[in-house]
């Protein structure tokens, strides 16, 4: 697999990135990976990088974005924080990722059993993971359809409140960064929010989160 030159990633379309995000989870979870040299990888893009996605998961130690791809060195911005939230710093590098960078897709991903959005379900306070949970808690609110046990043990509220997360945050990168909103809008860039099944490998995409201009 050839390290990414300026030139590749100029040639990539959005839907075309997605479509290699796409192929690559489909190696992963059949275990085939591309053979790559990371180390001749690692020389080649010492000089510059040219990533052709910006990736938002979370920092479960199973949700590796390059693996779950099956991405090597230089293919990928890998932008990892528990329960996949946003902020102005994580905003400010996706900004970078895609504007200056010339990324050309953002992806959300959420994960199942996320531990995260467990403890936000269970409206846990603990030193700074309190406001870090805080900012999942709309997206506990946000679920009506389950009446009864709202908290982790109930692994289906679990999952749709992580569901409901990603989506979220899918919306307020386009509401909250004017510049990631026009590039998305012009074509330039594409976003999509989706979930990686911890178990099987498999990532799943939210077709009513794309927006691939």
């Amino acid at each position: 697999m050839k390290t990414l030159t300026q030139e590749m990633q100029a040639a990539i379309t959005p839907a075309m990135a997605l479509e290699l995000l796409t192929e690559g989870n489909k190696r992963f979870i059949n275990n085939i990976k591309v053979n790559r040299n990371l180390l001749q990888q690692a020389n080649e893009t010492s000089d510059g990088q040219h990533p052709f996605a910006v990736i938002l998961s979370c920092i479960d130690s199973r949700t590796s974005a390059e693996l779950i791809f099956d991405q090597g060195l230089g293919d990928v911005f890998s932008v990892r924080i528990a329960g996949n939230i946003i902020n102005e710093d994580i905003l400010g590098s996706m900004e970078f990722g895609c504007k200056v960078a010339g990324s050309k897709i953002i992806v959300v991903l959420g994960h199942t059993k996320c531990g995260a959005v467990k403890g936000a379900c269970d409206h846990v306070e603990m030193g700074n993971l309190t406001a870090l949970l805080s900012k999942l808690q709309p997206a506990v609110y946000d679920e009506k359809t389950v009446t009864e046990n709202r908290t982790s043990s109930n692994e289906e509220f679990v999952e749709k409140v992580s569901t409901i997360n990603v989506k979220r945050t899918v919306h307020a990168i386009m509401e909250r960064s004017p510049i990631l909103k026009e590039m998305i809008e012009s074509g330039e860039c594409g976003i999509i929010g989706g979930n990686h099944n911890i178990t099987t490998g498999e990532v799943g995409f939210y077709d009513d989160t794309l927006i691939i201009n």
